[in-house]
């Protein structure tokens, strides 16, 4: 399970959750299933939905004793329908939900989803297959401006509107169609020396969130997972980046003020040296844990 994605955070989450016997828990981003075993040994009953099909089909797989004695149900969707699909899967009046953000170790080392650049692919970016739009699509529709903006907005890109112009220029020759190809683009724009990160990074990044409606999806699922959760219930969310980590904070924030209960992480929890070593990709992970009730 290890080689198809490595859990992050993974005991701050259960902790954060307070896993209780016999209590239902959804886990809104499945992945392989990491976080979900664990709340799965410590006696909670969860709903494992995610909007990646071979994620599910991975789980469905590797977690059939758990499904067969109704401990574990499964779902394939967008959170952003949480609400509604713990209503299909009679999952009301939950203790926990988990959102963990971001991109899957298999999403990324599968080179045909086109989510990373160390391995040349199509430009796809699609965590559901069956979106309408790739990243493609945007990097050759969308005009210099809006390319600008969108790098700007979804990557907090510095050189957004060089990179734009580069692109413009590159694609009237002919379509930009993989990411070799986009990477190296955005390299040659870069100043040589100032990078610590590959360059094309936060293009990436912006590209993905915008193909697959990340932040929105993360808006409009919040507010669901507080309703559907019972009292002194938890919400855990891990963020990779500043974006997605300042929704979770101002949201719960707010909902404190509000008196929907309380910010249990006015800080958010890090990860440490040791899991940084061990696995590379969760250097950036934050968890910010929101508790329902006074």
């Amino acid at each position: 399970m290890s080689k198809y994605h490595t859990s992050v955070l993974l005991q701050e989450v259960i902790e954060g959750l307070d896993i209780q016997l016999g209590k239902k828990y959804i886990d809104a981003t499945l992945g392989a299933g990491g976080h979900t075993r664990v709340i799965l040994d410590q006696g909670g009953l969860v709903l494992g939905i995610d909007q990646d099909q071979d994620s599910v089909a991975f789980v469905k797989e590797n977690f059939k004793f758990e499904i067969l004695n109704l401990k574990l149900k499964l779902a394939q969707g967008n959170f952003a329908k949480i609400q509604e699909i713990a209503k299909e899967n009679e999952f009301p009046d939950v203790a926990g939900v988990l959102f963990d953000l971001g991109v899957s170790s298999h999403q990324l080392d599968d080179s045909a989803r086109g989510f990373s650049f160390s391995k040349d692919a199509p430009l796809d970016m699609r965590m559901d297959a069956g979106l309408a739009v790739t990243a493609k699509d945007l990097v050759n529709a969308l005009n210099k401006g809006e390319l600008a903006e969108l790098f700007t907005k979804y990557g907090e890109e510095p050189f957004a509107k060089r990179i734009a112009e580069k692109i413009v220029e590159k694609r009237s020759e002919k379509p930009i169609e993989t990411t070799i190809e986009l990477a190296e683009i955005v390299r040659s724009v870069y100043p040589k020396g100032i990078h610590k990160i590959h360059p094309a990074t936060k293009v990436f990044q912006a590209l993905r969130i915008a193909v697959n409606d990340e932040l929105v999806s993360l808006e409009t699922a919040l507010p669901q997972a507080l309703s559907i959760l019972e009292e002194n219930g938890r919400i855990a969310v891990i963020s990779f980046h500043s974006l997605e980590d300042r929704i979770v904070k101002h949201t719960f924030n707010r909902w404190e003020e509000e008196k929907k209960g309380k910010n249990i992480t006015k800080k958010p929890i890090e990860v440490t040296e040791d899991e940084k070593e061990a696995n590379r990709r969760a250097r950036s992970g934050k968890l910010r844990i929101f508790m329902k009730g006074i």
